[in-house]
């Protein structure tokens, strides 16, 4: 009776700890992405679920935010794991600029970068607008103030010699002005985004509407003033009624983290990440350009260990 006991006891014991060790293999990852109707939310959405199903104990979920330079905040005050960011808007944080002006983020850290955010100026074709100059005296949404997106449509302007002075300005995001568009409260909107964006394709679909081209001197300026920018060609029936290929600039989305989100759970999530890029495509086509090869490409950040590690695997 006494061996069966001390059997007992030791079994009891074991699958304590057996339970145990599962409670620790437990991850929990908050992602902090964008507006529910932009490219940040359908991905992140595609990765917590990538990340769920194929790495034991994980429980990643994606949360809706303002996008990039919420992310940040989001992420510097301990509220999220990992965020989508433009490359622009890292740098900025990263170096105390523009919106974060003397309040640097030093801690911030590269994980990847993901594919080309372009930006995109939308206009109700019954507005007249044809180019960046006809925007004075309309009413533009220029992104949620203080925004990723809002950084970029106060730079376009400025290389086209355009200021707020010139537009009626309203800050909105990317739903906001969606919706503000197919109400014809506003004329236009800049948006930066993965193409095809869902809130583009909503309007397109009861709005006749132009996707404006950036005129080569436009481009020149922006891409010499700013390291951030590249060339892009935001290709003809993208859109509906879209007929002609649009020229536009690109900035760079990435994930970012901070040294409190492990190296080996880094490591993990990226190789998870670019193993399913199957998954990735049927959340949001710019799942096409998110490769391991590019995944360094723009990067304004020093590295996370994990990723490190990652990319300087074989």
């Amino acid at each position: 009776m006494k061996t069966t006991l001390k059997i007992t006891v030791v079994l009891l014991l074991a699958v304590t700890v057996l339970f145990a060790g599962c409670e620790k293999k437990q991850t929990f990852i908050n992602i902090a992405s964008g507006g529910t109707s932009g490219t940040y939310y359908a991905l992140g959405g595609g990765m917590a679920k990538i990340w769920n199903e194929k790495i034991p104990g994980m429980n990643a979920t994606v949360q809706s935010t303002g996008a990039s330079v919420a992310n940040v905040n989001l992420l510097k005050e301990g509220k999220v794991d990992i965020i989508f960011v433009q490359n622009d808007i890292a740098y900025y944080a990263a170096n105390g600029l523009e919106m974060f002006q003397n309040n640097s983020f030093t801690g911030l850290q590269g994980v990847a970068v993901l594919y080309s955010e372009t930006c995109q100026l939308i206009a109700l074709a019954s507005s007249g607008i044809k180019s960046v100059a006809d925007l004075k005296g309309k009413r533009v949404a220029v992104g949620a103030a203080g925004s990723g997106v809002e950084a970029n449509a106060r730079q376009i302007m400025e290389a086209a010699g355009i200021t707020y002075k010139d537009i009626s300005v309203q800050y909105l995001s990317f739903s906001e002005a969606a919706n503000n568009l197919k109400d014809g409260n506003i004329d236009a909107a800049f948006l930066t985004a993965g193409f095809p964006t869902a809130a583009v394709s909503d309007v397109a679909a009861s709005k006749d509407i132009v996707i404006i081209n950036l005129d080569p001197d436009i481009i020149g300026k922006l891409t010499s003033l700013y390291p951030f920018y590249t060339r892009i060609t935001i290709p003809a029936g993208t859109y509906p009624k879209q007929t002609a290929d649009v020229q536009t600039v690109a900035v760079k989305a990435m994930l970012a983290a901070t040294s409190n989100l492990p190296a080996s759970t880094v490591e993990n999530l990226l190789k998870v990440m670019y193993e399913n890029q199957d998954a990735l495509i049927a959340a949001h086509k710019q799942g096409n350009y998110i490769t391991k090869a590019t995944g360094l490409e723009g990067m304004p950040l020093p590295l996370h260990k994990g990723a490190e590690q990652f990319f300087n695997k074989k």
